[in-house]
């Protein structure tokens, strides 16, 4: 049995791309207005939670100040990433990885399973688990795959005009549309967080092997 199924591995790489370009694009729009608020609007710098530094142009698409370019690349890649993101959950149910792989049991969630995955990890000890998911593999991946991804696509509607007049109801689960712009830019760094965990992990734990295995499915019978 392949370790990763062949509609994780596109939906990885397709995920991988549409983040990326999402987050530098998201940064060059965070630099037309610096300032994030709650509730429904925000204008003034005196009712501001935080001031977001200004990004450099290497960080951003395009690699200079454009806020219709840097919204054309965003809204460009929210389409492939909502939409690969939906069959990607639609393949994970019917093939059974959300359920095997993804979903936590009551027994994993007890204090000796956990500490014992903290201690492999700060060992730096990835193996024996036979290609499965551990805890705290199974809780990031759930974490991230079925709350912050879905949250990032909700909140980025919420933003819209035009999805308000269609969903209003919208506006009232956020609590207004600088209160979603507030979500949605912490929910984009705890990606960005997820994301470099995950490629440190990576070239910890044999990054020819996992890359090889993201690409080709590898064995699950192989340690992980």
């Amino acid at each position: 049995m392949k370790r990763h199924a062949l509609s994780t591995r596109i939906w990885h790489w397709i995920n991988a791309l549409s983040v990326i370009v999402l987050f530098m694009s998201g940064l060059n729009i965070s630099n037309a207005h610096r300032r994030l608020y709650w509730g429904d609007w925000g204008f003034d710098p005196s009712t501001a939670w935080l001031f977001v530094p200004r990004f450099p142009g290497w960080a951003t698409i395009p690699n200079y100040y454009s806020l219709a370019g840097a919204r054309d690349w965003h809204l460009l890649m929210a389409w492939v990433f909502s939409l690969s993101l939906l069959l990607f959950l639609i393949a994970a149910l019917i093939n059974g990885h959300l359920r095997r792989d993804i979903a936590t049991r009551a027994s994993e969630w007890r204090v000796a399973p956990i500490s014992r995955d903290i201690r492999q990890h700060l060992r730096l000890d990835f193996g024996g688990h036979s290609g499965r998911y551990n805890s705290l593999q199974k809780a990031s991946y759930g974490l991230v795959t079925l709350i912050l991804l879905p949250l990032m696509i909700l909140t980025g509607l919420t933003m819209s005009p035009a999805m308000n007049a269609a969903w209003p109801f919208l506006l009232d689960l956020f609590g207004g549309r600088q209160s979603a712009r507030s979500i949605h830019f912490i929910c984009a760094w705890l990606l960005f967080g997820f994301f470099i965990v995950h490629v440190v992990m990576v070239l910890l734990s044999g990054p020819i092997r996992q890359l090889r295995d993201m690409i080709t499915g590898g064995h699950r019978d192989e340690a992980a």
